[in-house]
């Protein structure tokens, strides 16, 4: 007699309870619980591992020589992974809808001449998948399309076809038999990344899965997903915007602070070659409330414009508002302004803009958004040869950054010939022709600045 068991899954975590409770005990989520029915019986099909117990073994019996990385056709793609894709290695690409995920992992399968790649859509039909390769061009005749959601089948093609890489589109649109809830529900997900997980690591074979993002901008299903795979790609930007944005935010074969530019054109996305000059801005008016921030995005020194706009609050409350900055560490660099330095910022409205769309986390840049609130408050340009590089601490101090050789080098590269940094960065070394402009205080850099 076939057994159905009823168990209740977090939709935030996947943490699993027998009944329903208000608060998950793992995340501390509220109404996140749902129910879902798990079938038990016995279900025909192929077997998913062939593959007998492996025995425990030393370290030093272990070969490593035959792992080599596979370079994929995009660059970009190899930087972020890491310097290519791993054999057997998981990775989950997450997006907004719209944003070119499935752009993305089709250029990457129509144009990789690693062997067979089987692309395994359960969202398109095989017509609408031919229309965009021949959109993007398909130079790689071993591409194959498989339009099957459920794992068994899908495996089962595999072991025949023994593919490079494989590309699931999407991982929601999948579902196992042994699980008896629709797909997209917490343990659907579960299950079936568990069967591609189980059969990449046996035969070595990467996996490209993608995932949809939530309205709160987390990826869809439990948070366990993101700890099953190996590497998690989130793919953003802003659809007003032609640049999308390819970061690393798990990655157990390399770091986590790489970044991937590329450009939405009519023929596919299309890779940044040099992203500072795409993100400076090309009027020739001198205009006060803007500034050059000499950033690092992992290895990659990037300049980007950044945008400030100062003006009297009209109502009682000013406003504060940062795209592409934390709000927070805005706020902050406001009050070490008022506070440290005397600048009566209080009772006006401050903007903050990262030209590009583009997301700055780097504190390289606090001197630069400092520089470009005081130009507009004071409504006096800075002249566009100057950039900065230098982290603003809470008693105004201009404190050093990293990698301080490699921001003034690409600022000399785009024709900059000046750069103000920290008086503490020790390890200055830098021979070129732009003038290195150390500082300790605001003050001094307003006084360098405007006199």
């Amino acid at each position: 007699m076939t057994k159905v068991k009823t168990v209740f899954f977090c939709s935030n975590c996947g943490a699993e309870s027998p009944k329903w409770i208000g608060k998950c005990t793992s995340c501390s989520e509220w109404n996140t619980f749902v129910e879902e029915v798990i079938h038990k019986g016995p279900v025909t099909g192929a077997k998913l591992s062939d593959k007998s117990p492996s025995a425990p073994k030393s370290l030093s019996e272990i070969n490593v020589d035959s792992l080599q990385r596979y370079q994929l056709p995009d660059a970009e793609l190899n930087r972020v992974l890491g310097g290519g894709l791993v054999p057997g290695s998981i990775i989950l690409v997450g997006g907004e809808p719209g944003i070119g995920k499935s752009t993305l992992m089709l250029q990457i399968a129509t144009q990789s001449q690693l062997g067979t790649v089987v692309y395994i859509s359960g969202e398109e039909s095989e017509q609408q998948i031919r229309l965009r390769a021949d959109r993007v061009g398909t130079t790689n005749t071993e591409c194959l399309i498989h339009t099957e959601t459920s794992t068994q089948e899908i495996i089962r093609h595999l072991k025949k076809v023994k593919p490079a890489f494989v590309i699931v589109d999407s991982i929601q649109t999948m579902y196992s038999p042994f699980i008896d809830s629709t797909p997209g529900s917490v343990s659907q997900i579960r299950e079936c990344a568990n069967d591609f997980i189980r059969y990449g690591k046996e035969n070595q074979v990467p996996f490209f899965l993608i995932g949809h993002i939530t309205k709160e901008g987390a990826l869809a299903g439990p948070k366990v997903l993101e700890h099953m795979v190996d590497t998690v790609l989130l793919f953003e930007g802003d659809r007003n915007h032609l640049y999308r944005l390819l970061r690393t935010t798990k990655n157990r074969f390399g770091a986590t602070h790489e970044l991937g530019i590329y450009e939405m054109a009519s023929s596919g996305l299309r890779i940044v070659e040099n992203p500072s000059q795409v993100l400076l801005g090309s009027s020739d008016e001198a205009l006060s409330g803007t500034a050059i921030a000499a950033t690092m995005e992992g290895m990659r020194p990037m300049l980007i414009e950044i945008q400030s706009l100062v003006s009297t609050a009209v109502y009682g409350t000013p406003q504060r508002s940062a795209t592409g900055f934390d709000l927070r560490r805005m706020n902050m660099l406001l009050a070490v302004l008022e506070k440290r330095c005397g600048f009566r910022l209080g009772m006006k409205d401050v903007f903050l803009n990262m030209a590009g769309g583009i997301r700055v986390d780097d504190p390289a840049s606090d001197l630069a958004i400092v520089s470009a609130i005081l130009s507009s408050n004071e409504d006096m340009p800075i002249d566009k040869s100057i950039a900065f590089a230098a982290e603003v601490g809470l008693s105004g101090e201009i404190r050093p950054v990293t990698r301080v050789d490699q921001r003034i080098s690409e600022a000399e590269k785009l024709g900059f010939t000046k750069i103000f940094v920290s008086k503490f960065n020790k390890d200055l070394n830098h021979r070129g022709t732009i003038e290195v402009v150390q500082v300790k205080k605001v003050d001094e850099v307003f006084a360098k600045l405007f006199g």
